[in-house]
């Protein structure tokens, strides 16, 4: 019977203890950082299986020589104060012997300071842009496995899913810090090989770090549910040795100067129709299918259809605007960074002559940057830039300052009633439908309806209140930094007087500027 019993307990621990040979097991990665998480996992993984081993070997033990069966009586005692002392302290000293480890693992971790590189880190649905401070270089990363994979028309490749146009570059044996935020919603930047898992946050800062040991190429992926295309957001880095790293700088400023005389160039050339159509369909697919999908219907609701709507015949100039500059408040990115001039007019043609579009519009590069200087927001925009020194009481009260300066270049014109259901009727479609639907209805119980509801038969000043500053724990999120003042107003305005809801109130832009006061 014992050795039954010794032959159990081997089949059932024995795996563990050669867990670190299994390739289902934590990766040993390729820095210091991820071989110390590596040490850690393995420490606690041996320390549980010794408990289970003494716990389970115990219980077993006791149940094969103090069963019924073979005689055994049940003790009959109460308190023990030399159990409870020793169930208390036993536990106590395993914590601790496992907290210490731990501890230093996670200090190391978060030490990001005496870094030779940083780079910024933005995530976006769904993509990753990086900037590499005080090298003038950055570039956007894209998944690159060809969508007949995807559908499944074509042999599954090697690295499917987890292959980008674009690689991230690093040198190895240098500290690299990154700095990672988000356009949009959250995503999260993990790479298994450097133990490096962050959160990227929209409006926030987060900071990592890793020291490459080894050259080679590493993937990863976003590792937070961030919408329809989470699973289409690899990442692969590229570990180049230090001289090669260098080198690869150079050559890539090379080819950013290279790039922009080939811009400027574009401007004079004027290409034929079939050329704009092909090439605006590539770009499309790779940049835009994810939203507005390949056949250009939408997700209506959630990402408008582009088959005869009001942007695809209305003016050119318009359509150029929203792909350069995007849309504040909605999902819609703006491309003037992401694309050149010649690719921006490629995809305005194709959009506005796929699908039964045909338009006959034929968009160039020289209409793209004429757009783009007509354009006085665009032109004259100029984005404040704190140091990376700033201490954080400093940082608060320049923003507070900027904030201040843009209230007060804010027109608070009044609008007419009239004025005022248009524009918010066009901000409600954009900014608002995706929760509360176009008929107001709402999903109940997730997404209130709005149609005679507390909020909008209620005072006008807790419906700015709503609007302007969101609602914690709901998914009313706040619009104040995404709406103008006048945007703000005229949505309210038109919320309070659709769908039979008929209040009279006309809400105007000083409302909302003096909302709160």
């Amino acid at each position: 019977m014992k050795q039954l019993l010794y032959c159990v307990l081997a089949l059932i621990f024995t795996p563990a203890l050669f867990a670190s040979e299994m390739p289902l097991n934590m990766t040993e990665g390729v820095t210091a950082i991820s071989e110390q998480v590596y040490s850690l996992h393995m420490i606690i993984l041996y320390i549980c299986c010794a408990i289970g081993l003494v716990v389970f070997g115990v219980m077993i033990y006791a149940m094969i020589n103090h069963r019924k069966s073979k005689g055994a009586v049940a003790a009959n005692f109460h308190e023990s104060t030399k159990v409870e002392i020793l169930w208390t302290v036993v536990p106590f000293i395993i914590l601790i012997g496992m907290a210490i480890p731990a501890t230093k693992t996670l200090i190391a971790m978060e030490d990001p300071s005496d870094a030779d590189l940083t780079i910024k880190i933005t995530g976006s649905q769904w993509k990753w842009h990086y900037s590499y401070f005080n090298q003038d270089v950055e570039f956007f990363s894209l998944m690159s496995t060809p969508r007949e994979q995807i559908e499944g028309t074509e042999k599954k490749g090697e690295h499917y899913l987890l292959e980008v146009d674009k690689p991230l570059v690093l040198p190895i044996n240098r500290k690299v810090r990154f700095l990672m935020t988000s356009e949009d919603v959250i995503h999260s930047w993990w790479v298994p090989a450097f133990a490096v898992k962050k959160d990227a946050n929209p409006g926030f800062i987060n900071e990592a770090w890793t020291k490459i040991d080894k050259p080679g190429v590493y993937r990863g992926q976003c590792a937070e549910l961030c919408g329809k295309d989470h699973g289409f957001m690899p990442i692969v880095v590229e570990a180049l040795s230090e001289a090669d790293f260098d080198k690869w700088l150079i050559a890539q400023k090379q080819a950013a100067n290279n790039a922009e005389a080939e811009a400027k160039a574009a401007l004079s050339q004027t290409l034929s129709m079939d050329e704009l159509m092909a090439q605006g369909e590539q770009v499309y697919l790779a940049r835009c299918a994810a939203c507005h999908q390949p056949n250009g219907a939408g997700l209506p609701g959630v990402f408008p259809s582009l088959i005869g709507s009001p942007i695809i015949k209305g003016s050119v100039a318009g359509h150029i605007d929203i792909v350069v500059n995007g849309k504040p408040g909605t999902a819609m990115q703006a491309f003037a960074k992401q694309l050149t001039a010649t690719e921006i007019a490629a995809v305005v043609t194709f959009e506005r002559n796929a699908w039964g579009n045909d338009s006959g519009d034929s968009v160039q590069a020289a209409d793209v940057s004429a757009g783009q200087s007509a354009n006085p927001a665009a032109a004259d925009a100029t984005p404040t830039t704190l140091p990376a020194t700033l201490p954080a009481t400093e940082a608060v009260e320049a923003k507070v300052t900027a904030a201040v300066e843009e209230v007060k270049a804010v027109v608070l014109d009044d609008l007419s009633m009239d004025e005022l259901m248009a524009m918010g009727e066009k901000v409600y479609m954009t900014s608002c439908v995706a929760c509360h639907q176009p008929t107001g209805a709402g999903m109940p119980p997730v997404f209130p309806s709005l149609v005679g509801s507390p909020v909008i038969t209620g005072p006008v000043s807790d419906h700015l209140d709503i609007v302007i500053n969101g609602k914690p724990g709901t998914a009313m999120q706040a619009f104040y930094s995404q709406l103008t003042p006048q945007q703000l107003a005229a949505v309210v305005t038109y919320e309070r007087n659709a769908w039979g809801n008929n209040s009279g109130d006309a809400v105007q832009a000083s409302d909302v500027v003096g909302h709160g006061k």
